[in-house]
């Protein structure tokens, strides 16, 4: 089989590049995804890899594999997210400058971390596509060295070493599941697997609404989405490499599409049964692990990365207890006398619902003897248990209505 560039001798060096540079995230167990899946389930911990990412690892080894004049002239690149700190680090190991440009809507956290590992930031452009533009034009511009985040087969090498780790460690495994944004990882990860056991499956994981390598593959041929939308930002990606699309035409078994909401209870999950904090791009994998038949195989979901801000990180927790059924907000309306509120709580106490927001509107209607307006928000374990308190309120007497809300 000809793999071009990415022989078995490449991932085997840059195994040992990247080595100087990377945390060791050994595999952890999950009871909790094989529980539901039936099989045994993996997670590569990425995202407790140094700059929070596997991105480091393309990064580096691409550096290691230039000539010092190459180096020299310094590099640029285009990134949203985790590849522009991989490359700023990277280039922060070997001494070298590094401009990043950088879309104008890179939460500030990642514009700061990127800086602090001593790169240049350039704002430009509202998405990804418009920044890289923009990247290329500097480059010619000032001789830089470009570094593309996906679209090269050195960097796609770097980050297969993801690969050579998940097989020392679990030598039978069955199928690796692998994120997709612009297919970098996915390429480097596919076909180290197939050149060391044909055997494994390996599936590619894309935000139902970036699906831009599902599209091409479907078409043959590399195409161009005309937008994306998804809340996973890290591969909110328009088009496909075109340089790595052969690799991954022929070494993806499988391509599963995520929505949305799906990542939003992943990551309750994850935090809730295993402690990490993993973005939603790097919650693909994981989220993909319920759409196979797993049972009596052994499966590993690679963890891409865990850098999200706080502000993203409380509103999915939100929309997720709310999806979830374990924050609902319940409007009743009672005759305006004392004692009433006490009855309505009594009720709630005694289904074990917990109160944790209370709104008391006076003013509902004009006969205020026939009522005020409560709106109770409550945390409960589930649906079932929302049913439940639902019921008790009827069975009360009162005629709960459940309203949309925001904690």
């Amino acid at each position: 089989m000809e793999h071009g560039m990415l022989t078995l001798e490449k991932f085997e060096e840059a195994s040992e590049v990247v080595k100087k540079v990377t945390q060791e995230t050994k595999l952890v167990y999950s009871d909790f995804y094989s529980a539901q899946t039936g099989g045994k389930v993996y997670l590569k911990p990425e995202n407790m890899q140094f700059t929070g990412a596997y991105k480091l690892r393309g990064a580096y080894y691409k550096l290691s594999t230039l000539s010092d004049q190459e180096r020299e002239k310094g590099l640029i690149t285009a990134s949203a997210g985790n590849h522009a700190q991989g490359v700023a680090y990277a280039a922060r190991c070997y001494g070298v400058r590094a401009v990043i440009v950088m879309p104008t809507t890179t939460p500030l956290i990642k514009v700061n971390r990127t800086k602090g590992y001593g790169a240049e930031v350039v704002l430009v452009g509202d998405v990804y596509d418009e920044a890289c533009e923009h990247a290329l034009e500097l480059a010619a511009k000032n001789g830089y060295t470009f570094i593309h985040p996906f679209d090269d087969p050195a960097v796609a090498t770097g980050q297969g070493t993801i690969a050579m780790e998940i097989l020392k460690e679990l030598p039978l495994v069955d199928y690796i599941l692998v994120p997709v944004g612009g297919g970098g990882l996915a390429t480097g990860v596919s076909t180290l697997a197939k050149l060391l056991n044909p055997k494994i499956k390996v599936v590619g994981v894309e935000p139902a609404g970036a699906a831009c390598l599902k599209e091409s593959i479907r078409q043959g041929r590399v195409v161009t989405l005309p937008q994306v939308s998804t809340i996973a930002d890290g591969t909110a990606v328009k088009t496909p490499g075109s340089n790595i699309f052969p690799y991954l035409s022929q070494n993806l078994d499988d391509i599963i599409t995520v929505e949305d909401e799906e990542l939003v209870g992943a990551f309750l999950d994850m935090v809730e049964n295993h402690k990490m904090v993993v973005e939603n791009s790097g919650l693909l994998a994981a989220a993909a692990l319920k759409h196979l038949d797993l049972r009596g195989r052994r499966a590993v979901a690679i963890l891409s990365g865990g850098n999200m801000d706080v502000i993203t990180m409380s509103s999915v927790v939100q929309q997720g207890l709310i999806m979830r059924d374990r924050i609902f907000t319940v409007s009743v309306l009672l005759p305006d006398k004392p004692g009433e509120l006490s009855r309505v709580a009594d009720v709630i106490a005694k289904r074990n619902g917990n109160v944790i927001k209370l709104e008391h509107n006076q003013f509902v209607s004009i006969n205020r003897n026939a009522a005020v307006e409560l709106r109770i928000t409550l945390e409960a374990f589930g649906t079932e248990h929302k049913n439940q308190i639902m019921d008790a309120l009827k069975e009360n007497g009162y005629q709960p209505k459940v309203v949309r809300t925001n904690i």
